[in-house]
Parts: C-alpha cells; structure tokens; sequence
C-alpha cells in the first residue's frame, strides 16, 4: 500500500517543482517572435513573449472554424458539397479537390485541421446556417465570449492576415478547444483517406505537424499555420513533465522553429535552461518587431 502512495507523491514532487522552477527561471529564448505556455488544466501562463501584440495567425484559425462547426450542432455525418467560391481567396488556395463533389462534415473538418485543407474550412463555413458571413460572424461571437479581446477573424480559413490574434488568446482558444474530443482527435489524426463523392475518388492527407508522429511528445491538439505576413505559426497541446501544456508559437522562422522552441519550452521546464536560438532566427525577430512597432502606431482608418 505503502508503494503506490509514494509513487504519487514523488508524481506530486516533481510536478510542483517543475511549476516553481518555471516560475523563477528565466524565460527560454525562442526563435518565435511572439508565444505563450500555459498548463491546459489552469490556463495560467507560464510564459509569455509579446503574448499580447495582436498578429495575423494564418491557419491557426482553423481551430476557431472547427468550434464553431462543432458547437452548432451540426451532423457530422451530413454530406456537403463543395461549391464554386463565391468570393476569390486573399492568397493561394491550391486544393486537390474537385468542385460538385460531397464529403462528410466530419471529413471535412479533419482533412481541414490535421491537414490545414482550405477549401474544406471554406465549405464548412458556406454550409453554415445563414451561409458564410453568419458563420465568420459566429467566429467572432465566439471569440468574445471566451474572452479573446485582441482577436478578429475576417474569413474562416486563415489565408487572409486580417485574421488576428494574441498568443495569450489563443491560449483561450486551444483550452476551448480541447474540451471537444473530435478537435483532438481530427488534428492529431497523423493520416486519413477521405472518400469523396460525385464522383468516387479517393485523396490522402498526411498532419502538417511532425511532432504528431513521434509518440514522445504525446500531442492531444494540434494546428500548424503559414502566412508570409504571420510566419511560421504552431499551436498545440503537448505532455511536458507529466502535465498537458498549451505552447502557442507565432511568427517563427523557418519551417523548423516551431519545432526548436517546443523543444526548448519542453527542456525549459525540465532543466531551466535557456538554449539558443540560431542567427538567423535572431535577425528575422529583429526585422518584425519595428514592422509591429510602426503597425500598433498607425491609426485605424474605417
């Protein structure tokens, strides 16, 4: 008996310690311009860098986009079809799949979440009880009512920079988020076939983040973004001594340096080291943060 109480208490041990060094210790450097960590079960933060600067957040949107869906109370087993745009898309929108074809809902919002697919965020929304612009709107009520005060969504698929928010928000949204069991089971999904019809094909898709296929980290939540105007964006929930952590990482350099700061938060709390961060990485944050400076001095123009 004597056995299982020690194991928990050592459990217990090791976990406060790690809360109290994270405390104390100073922060990691990032190669991400702006960032937050949280513990899922508290949401209290246990770092932030520029977490309230409001930034474009690219594909990261598509967590709000699976909320919304999910909360409406729509069947996911409904099949949808995708329909021509109705407006062009503020960037590149390549998509495999073929307009008049259907998919489940459930489908869609996988393939849109595990795999950032445009086209299947765009078609959720146009399905969306009173159409597109209710939906982006519901987007926006939603962000207001979990508190994301410096958020604003313009579109539901995040190739539009109008889409902005802070890494402390985002932090809200993910903890929303992961109380829906398809948000993380769909964006951790490491491959899924999707079986379209009208007419029968058949389309892979593979996860955008590659810590979803190492069992280490124990990813439970997970959306990638891209955006010249946003960089590199990732956010997810992760097992980092024994508790489930939100990292919330915009504005990285290089396809890798989200992965590098995970790595570095993860060690952080570990060990309450720094590490570093590569040269380059320094210079690209150096260039944006004056690009935010002059952004936040500009007036609004309506």
């Amino acid at each position: 008996m004597r056995q299982p109480i020690l194991i928990s208490l050592l459990a217990l041990f090791l976990i406060t310690a790690t809360a109290a060094r994270a405390e104390t210790a100073p922060l990691p450097n990032l190669a991400s311009v702006n960032a937050a960590a949280a513990y899922l079960d508290d949401g209290k933060l246990l770092l932030a860098k520029n977490a309230d600067r409001q930034v474009p957040i690219a594909s990261v949107t598509k967590l709000m986009t699976a909320l919304v869906v999910l909360e409406s109370g729509a069947s996911l087993n409904e099949q949808l079809e995708f329909y021509p745009r109705h407006v062009d898309a503020p960037n590149n929108a390549y998509t495999r799949i073929r307009v008049g074809s259907t998919l489940r809902r459930g489908d869609m919002l996988r393939i849109a979440l595990m795999s950032s697919e445009n086209f299947a965020a765009y078609t959720l929304a146009r399905h969306y009880p009173g159409g597109y612009d209710a939906f982006v709107a519901a987007m926006n009520e939603t962000a207001t009512t979990l508190g994301m005060t410096g958020t604003h969504f313009v579109d539901p698929t995040g190739l539009s920079a109008g889409n902005r928010s802070t890494a402390a928000d985002l932090v809200r949204l993910v903890v929303a988020a992961s109380g829906h069991e398809e948000i993380r089971e769909y964006s951790t999904s490491r491959y899924f076939t999707a079986n379209f019809r009208q007419p029968r094909y058949r389309l892979d898709f593979g996860n955008t983040n590659i810590l979803v296929h190492r069992d280490s980290w124990g990813v439970s939540l997970s959306k990638t973004g891209y955006l010249t105007e946003a960089g590199r964006c990732l956010v997810m929930v992760s097992q980092m001594e024994g508790r489930d952590v939100v990292t919330v990482l915009l504005d990285s350099f290089g396809s890798r340096s989200p992965v590098g700061d995970a790595g570095r938060i993860k060690n952080w709390l570990l060990t309450g080291e720094r590490g570093r961060v590569a040269g380059a990485a320094r210079e690209y944050e150096q260039q944006r943060n004056p690009q935010f400076a002059t952004a936040a001095n500009t007036p609004a123009v309506n």
